[in-house]
């Protein structure tokens, strides 16, 4: 299949092309070929599209070949989030923000910055201590002093309040406020938001149950 028709199928699959380091105009090639001059494995690649196109599909363990992508591709999605999407949005918050009545202005902007630092926090550990647990796991190096369980126990939805935000706006935003900034606010903050429920379903589908093959195999 062309990657120009796979993406014309999904076009939210545009996302993932930077995140591959795949740049527009690739013209008339198909996923192989684009992947093959890329150095991204094939499998890899469909396995990441199957899991953002659809929900409810579940990766089988012989999906999992060639994986050295996976960690780069999440690093990738993390600093998308937080150099480019998030900032994206907190400018365009704190403008309408600061045009609207001081102390309800002031509660959007401290709501948004304490979304951010809770973002950073998840970014952070899973940069920190699972993707180095995953490293040593495929180099066949066993940290008794962890499990990829305690991640998946603990492994908060980091879009949540993004939707406590969207009902706040949507709710007491007041009527003097530019609506077609807000639109664009709100449907920016949307579009994030569901981003993110990809890079969760990425992680709770691939990360975490082929961290776990690999435990059980050591």
């Amino acid at each position: 299949m062309k990657l120009a028709d796979l993406i014309t199928t999904n076009y939210s699959l545009i996302l993932m092309l930077p995140r591959f380091n795949i740049p527009l105009g690739f013209g008339e090639k198909s996923v192989k070929e684009i992947c093959e001059n890329n150095g991204i494995p094939v499998q890899f690649f469909l396995l990441i599209c199957n899991v953002y196109t659809f929900d409810n599909y579940k990766p089988c363990h012989n999906h999992f070949g060639d994986m050295r992508m996976l960690i780069p591709y999440l690093l990738a999605s993390h600093t998308y989030y937080i150099q480019e999407r998030i900032p994206h949005i907190e400018r365009h918050l704190k403008k309408i923000a600061d045009k609207i009545d001081k102390k309800y202005g002031d509660v959007l902007k401290h709501f948004f910055s304490n979304y951010k630092n809770e973002v950073e926090e998840h970014f952070s550990y899973e940069e920190k201590i699972v993707f180095p647990y995953l490293n040593d796991l495929e180099k066949g190096t066993v940290n008794k002093q962890y499990t990829i369980k305690e991640f998946s126990t603990t492994h908060s939805n980091i879009e949540d309040k993004l939707n406590d935000l969207i009902q706040i706006i949507f709710k007491y935003l007041p009527k003097n406020t530019f609506l077609n900034e807000s639109i664009e606010l709100i449907f920016d903050i949307m579009q994030l938001s569901n981003d993110l429920k990809k890079h969760q379903l990425i992680e709770n589908k691939v990360l975490i149950p082929y961290v776990t093959v690999l435990e059980e195999r050591l």
